[in-house]
């Protein structure tokens, strides 16, 4: 069998606040889908990244419930400069959201950041050091 990653799909519990983060960090994503519960964006080179409502998810698998524990997946977005890593950084808290490792030079050459989205996902937030 040979199949063709296509789509990352994420839970949400609030579409609405969801989508906003992610259209600050640059996905076009239309006002209308705020109220859909299924919304997808295509990314470059064609992958798809998917937010569900807990009640869409809910309506074919009554049994699912969000996971516990540590954070599973991590979403991760280049920015331009290593300054531009520290403003998103600095922007997004200020809108409420929540910083779990402010920016720090990585030992990899990367200025990077850490934050969670509405639904608690851990968001990278990079640019090569140059």
């Amino acid at each position: 069998m040979r199949a063709r990653f296509d789509m990352i799909g994420l839970v949400v519990e609030d579409m609405a606040r969801s989508l906003a983060f992610y259209r600050r960090l640059g996905l076009d994503i239309p006002a209308e889908a705020d109220a859909q519960p299924h919304v997808e964006a295509e990314l470059p080179g064609g992958l798809r990244l998917a937010w569900d409502t807990v009640e869409i998810i809910r309506s074919f698998d009554p049994d699912w419930r969000p996971p516990v524990g540590g954070h599973r997946i991590a979403l991760a977005f280049r920015l331009a400069t290593p300054s531009d890593v520290d403003a998103a950084y600095d922007e997004l808290l200020a809108e409420g959201h929540k910083g779990h490792k402010a920016p720090w030079d990585a030992p990899w050459s990367q200025r990077y950041a850490i934050v969670h989205d509405p639904d608690g996902n851990a968001v990278d937030l990079f640019s090569p050091n140059s």
